[in-house]
């Protein structure tokens, strides 16, 4: 299932590395599309909602909807 996050505090490709890390750390099988300059994150992937916004702000960063 394909879902879009808002995610704030991303400034550079750093920030983009540790999302997708953390991600990817639940999920090993998801897709991934980050868009640095407006936020949005893309994730494919059979996880509920929860446990992926649980992965990216256990690294740091805040989820909303997008």
């Amino acid at each position: 299932m394909n879902q879009t996050f808002k995610v704030s505090g991303m400034t550079c490709s750093h920030c983009v590395n540790a999302v997708q890390t953390a991600i990817l750390k639940t999920d090993n099988t998801a897709g991934i599309q980050v868009d640095l300059p407006s936020g949005l994150v893309s994730i494919n992937s059979k996880l509920p909602r929860s446990a992926l916004v649980a992965a990216i702000e256990e690294a740091g960063y805040k989820v909303s909807s997008p």
